[in-house]
């Protein structure tokens, strides 16, 4: 890897300063009303995501701002869902100007490192389109139309799509819509890709990088590799647990949630609540020394994201029978058939590399179904909760955990 910082795809989540504490360097109040309602729908997320064992990554603003498109163009019972969901309480009108200006604000400069925003709509040549739902998507989303033709050729339609996913992620994310997700009654798939790469403010010396104990959940330990540094850092002692923020260059921070007890890390999981969070973060404090233990990890995850959103109530829109999407073809003949998402990331002593790609697929619904003068010790060798986010406006781009590194 080339140590620097990649994070791809999808679909991005906005979480404000103000929700996490901090205040943005530049935002509105509707930015960080959006805000605070993506945190909820962040931690919500993590919580059907953490029932399953093992790592954990992916990117909650990839997922928010896919079914944030999608919403743009539901109506009734199947938009109220998507808005409980995903904790919309700006108007409509308000609400995707509110979402452009902070993707806008993602493609803005970031001095030192790269970020970037891409979005498309695939539709078919066959395919109504409202011109509300397309201006909204081409000028709150910056979406891309890309015309296919699913009818007469899915799948070379779904493997320009994946193609598209590839160039946009610098091919991390491959194959993001499997084998089979696009047929002859697909008619509208939408995409999102976000790049990001920078190395750390201060990297790990590579020398210092040895293989030690990382200790499981089990109770049982792995050799792992685990990268050392001394520097000044803000940092919180939460009593059980520690929080350490370690800045990327261009004004991008990985945020480490570390339970003092190797085995604590559900009884934390279990705590962490959006308002919990925002306290958390706002408490962080300068501290000028502090021996740090992190461990070098890579991992890629995938995701059918169907059960999580049914989970937090999204459950017409995959419904063939009842899904309301007339504001995209001005008719009730779209339901999601499926929706997909894919993370990758690689940390090491230079920065991270991270991708993610979220993909929704519409089908037509008549288819088959204080500080501290001695030195503090945050030493990551045992399972942890981590976020990538975005300081100047405190938004979460990726989310996780680690159980273990050699995973």
């Amino acid at each position: 890897m080339t140590g620097r910082v990649l994070f791809l795809i999808s679909w991005v989540m906005l979480q404000s300063a103000m929700a996490f504490g901090a205040p943005p360097t530049s935002s509105s109040p509707d930015l960080s009303e959006l805000s605070a309602g993506n945190n909820a729908f962040a931690l919500n997320l993590y919580g059907q995501f953490r029932q399953q064992k093992g790592n954990l990554f992916f990117s909650p603003a990839s997922i928010w701002a896919a079914f944030g498109m999608a919403y743009a163009g539901a109506g009734g019972s199947t938009a109220e869902e998507l808005q409980t969901a995903l904790h919309f309480t700006l108007p409509p009108e308000t609400l995707h100007t509110a979402i452009g200006a902070f993707l806008k604000g993602l493609n803005d400069e970031h001095p030192g490192c790269t970020l970037r925003v891409a979005d498309a709509l695939w539709v078919d040549q066959a395919l109504p389109i409202r011109p509300d739902f397309l201006h909204s998507t081409q000028a709150d989303y910056g979406g891309v139309l890309k015309q296919v033709s699913f009818l007469k050729a899915p799948d070379p339609a779904r493997l320009s799509i994946n193609q598209w996913v590839e160039a946009q992620t610098e091919n991390r994310i491959k194959d993001l819509l499997p084998p089979g997700s696009v047929d002859a009654e697909t008619r509208l798939v939408l995409t999102n890709a976000m790049y990001f790469r920078a190395q750390w403010e201060s990297q790990f010396q590579k020398d210092q990088t040895r293989e030690e104990p990382f200790h499981l959940l089990s109770s049982q330990s792995v050799q792992a590799p685990l990268m050392h540094r001394e520097g000044s850092f803000r940092y919180l002692d939460g009593g059980t647990f520690q929080v350490l923020e370690i800045p990327y260059q261009g004004g991008i921070s990985l945020v480490i949630f570390l339970p003092r007890d190797a085995g604590g890390l559900s009884a934390f999981e279990e705590g962490l609540t959006p308002e919990k969070l925002k306290e958390t973060l706002g408490k962080l404090n300068f501290v000028p020394k502090v021996i740090l233990t992190l461990p070098k990890f890579k991992m890629t995850q995938e995701f059918g994201l169907k059960s999580a959103m049914n989970a937090l109530g999204v459950k017409q829109a995959f419904d063939r029978k009842a899904a309301d999407f007339s504001s995209i073809t001005g008719g009730r003949d779209l339901y999601i058939s499926a929706a997909f998402h894919k993370a990758y990331i690689d940390l090491d002593e230079e920065g991270t590399e991270a991708a993610a790609a979220t993909g929704i697929v519409m089908s037509l619904r008549a288819a088959l179904p204080p500080r501290r003068e001695t030195a503090i010790v945050f030493r990551a060798d045992h399972p942890f909760v981590y976020m990538i986010r975005d300081d100047r406006t405190g938004s979460v781009l990726f989310m996780g955990r680690v159980e273990d590194p050699t995973k």
